[in-house]
């Protein structure tokens, strides 16, 4: 199994490097496929937890988010947020239809909960496009410009505190905590993960001049990816499934690998935002 997860990740980190390499409508395109992905494996979790979701809404919502995000930059993106309440006002009157009235709530509970879930993905793309040109200099910068180069502190650093979680946990397994959602998750894999998380981004803090916010981020990222995590597991129990799909060999599901992301990637950009940095 391990074998298998390390070639599937000796392909994905290469395809990762280009599209932050060429960035604009490649990584429009990536950023909305993977929600795309994700999106429908939320709807799949949700349906088999008993909450009968409609899949095409869920789907064409959380990817109606990334376009948004992605006319962001160019000033109110008013034709997708049209479609964003029309899609949600639809999940709405197709409830209309059911004649249990507590399916008709759960069908829309779950619909609108899944799309607005997996359309969290989409501040993938919103931290790129909108971090000022100012946020960043330095080596890493001139490889990529600010927005990428903070995205990339960012993928770096849940990588970092999801990997380093994992070791520490295995080798240190102790203090177990929410152990009625996930029974692997320990204390001693908070810690690990966290200063792997704050060591990471401070590192690559250096390369864009901004060394004390990206520990700051690290610090968030401690806190963001575990809930994250922590979410997808309640909906994998509910649903009576380990993994959220079969997509990607060794790894389970698109959603499996970017659950941390879910809650990391709006916190970073809320951070960012704060500093005045967006």
């Amino acid at each position: 199994m391990l074998a298998v997860r390390l070639a599937t990740a000796a392909i994905l980190i290469p395809i990762l490097v280009v599209v932050l390499w060429a960035g604009g409508p490649l990584l429009v395109v990536a950023v909305g496929l993977i929600t795309l992905l994700a999106a429908g494996e939320v709807a799949n979790l949700l349906r088999r937890a008993g909450l009968p979701v409609s899949t095409p809404v869920v789907a064409l919502l959380a990817v109606l988010s990334v376009l948004d995000a992605a006319y962001a930059p160019f000033g109110s993106s008013w034709a997708v947020q049209g479609w964003i309440v029309l899609l949600v006002l639809l999940a709405m009157l197709l409830t209309l239809r059911k004649q249990d009235m507590r399916e008709a709530v759960h069908s829309m509970i779950g619909t609108i909960f899944g799309a607005l879930y997996a359309g969290l993905l989409a501040y993938l793309l919103r931290i790129p496009l909108t971090v000022a040109s100012d946020a960043a200099q330095g080596p890493l910068v001139e490889l990529l410009d600010p927005g990428r180069a903070w995205l990339l502190v960012l993928v770096l650093g849940v990588w970092a505190y999801d990997s380093a979680a994992y070791v520490t946990g295995r080798l240190w397994g102790r203090g177990r905590f929410f152990a009625h959602i996930s029974p692997n998750k320990t204390w001693s894999g908070t810690i690990g993960g966290s200063v792997a998380a704050v060591l990471a981004c401070a590192g690559h803090g250096l390369l864009i001049g901004r060394p004390l916010e990206a520990a700051g981020l690290g610090l968030l990222i401690a806190v963001a990816a575990p809930v994250g995590d922590l979410v997808e597991s309640v909906l994998k129990r509910a649903a009576g499934v380990k993994d959220s799909g079969q997509l990607i060999p060794g790894h389970g599901g698109m959603l499996d690998r970017v659950d941390s992301f879910v809650t990391a990637a709006p916190a970073a950009w809320l951070y960012l935002a704060f500093l005045g940095l967006v």
